[in-house]
């Protein structure tokens, strides 16, 4: 008997031996019920079943092998697919998720054979068929569940920095009045300002945290444009870096016209990166110039420092997000969460921009982000 037809006719037992070996290693097995510890099994047997019935060329053999074929079993996939959402929502995690794939095939292989008088070479090409199949059904499921625990993660993500921001609203204020209504000596105030800059720092943190969940929950950064001055937002975003560095010089250059419409709040927050990653990053002097070029359609805005420069093979993923640099991971201080240049290029994106960054041991680094002068928010 072919093996499409043996599973087609020996799909109950075979489903039965599925639930026995799903419930042998379910995390909490009184609380599912056979129809969930059954889950897609029917659907995923019976597309492969159908698949295999289909011909199937030798090079569309090999190109299925690596991956290049097109999809002939949609249904197997959108099977395995639920299988793999369903298996994260109860709890299985991914080893007794995918274990489950090969006792499936263990277990209609050995079947099968047992039924087959003397297998042949048609037997043979059968079995590849339905390694493949089950190869197919896998690798779906394994995606629907890496998606379903990413989608989790950056709930959870999204969850613990909304609540972190009530928290550091109290330690700023608290500072804030602190500083106003008791009279402090020098070493106090010392003390309070290092928490004020702390918690601004922080807070920034917990900004990008929640721009980064937004962008991959798959909503885009929402931008409000409105007419305003690139040179007073840079000073103002300057200011603001600089807050807690006194023994920093900051140099801002204008040139030419500097106004446009963006969205004033995710501009400041770009430049605040860039300068923060410019301080961060530079060298002992911690110079940093910010140059404002204003043209007939489009404002330019570079933001240069001396200072080590960016090794080449980390310039392609260097916007990545949760990405750090060379001397993060050898020790260095960690500064931030690796989102805040991801943020930059999400606003630049925001406002249909484009930006560029360019770092050697002779000229420095430098970051150069165009701006169109009219920027519009994306429908909804």
């Amino acid at each position: 008997m072919r093996l499409s037809d043996f599973i087609v006719q020996h799909l109950e037992r075979i489903v039965d031996e599925w639930e026995l070996f799903a419930r042998s290693i379910a995390p909490h097995t009184e609380s599912l019920n056979p129809l969930q510890l059954r889950a897609h099994a029917r659907s995923i047997l019976l597309a492969a079943a159908r698949d295999m019935q289909t011909s199937q060329t030798a090079s569309e053999q090999m190109a299925k092998a690596r991956g290049e074929g097109p999809e002939k079993t949609p249904s197997l996939d959108r099977a395995a697919a639920s299988h793999g959402e369903m298996r994260h929502n109860v709890g299985f995690d991914l080893v007794q998720m995918t274990s489950e794939f090969r006792h499936l095939r263990a277990c209609v292989i050995r079947l099968w054979i047992a039924s087959l008088e003397s297998p042949d070479l048609a037997s043979l090409q059968d079995m590849i068929r339905f390694n493949e199949a089950i190869d197919e059904a896998q690798a779906e499921s394994t995606e629907a569940y890496a998606e379903q625990v990413n989608r989790s993660r950056d709930i959870f993500l999204a969850i613990l920095g909304h609540d972190l921001r009530t928290p550091l609203q109290a330690v700023s204020m608290s500072t804030e009045l602190l500083a106003r209504k008791v009279a402090l000596d020098a070493e106090a105030l010392a003390y309070v300002s290092r928490i004020k800059s702390g918690s601004r720092h922080m807070t920034a943190m917990v900004g990008d945290l929640l721009e980064f969940v937004r962008s991959r929950l798959g909503s885009g950064l929402p931008i409000e444009p409105a007419p305003m001055d690139m040179a007073s937002v840079a000073k103002a975003a300057m200011d603001e870096a600089y807050a807690g560095q006194p023994d920093c010089t900051p140099t801002l250059s204008l040139l030419g016209d500097s106004h446009g419409i963006w969205d004033r709040g995710r501009i400041e927050q770009m430049l605040q990166n860039l300068i923060g990653n410019a301080l961060q990053h530079g060298g002992d002097s911690r110079a940093v110039t910010v140059t404002v070029t204003g043209g007939a359609e489009q404002v330019q805005v570079t933001i240069h420092n001396q200072g080590q420069p960016i090794p080449k093979e980390a310039l392609n993923t260097l916007f990545d997000p949760l990405v750090r640099n060379a001397s993060e991971e050898l020790g260095g201080p960690p500064t931030s969460l690796g989102l805040g240049l991801f943020i930059v290029k999400e606003v630049v994106i925001a406002h249909q921009g484009s930006i560029e960054v360019s770092s050697n041991d002779i000229d420095g680094t430098t970051f150069t982000v165009i701006l169109p002068r009219v920027s519009r928010a994306e429908p909804p």
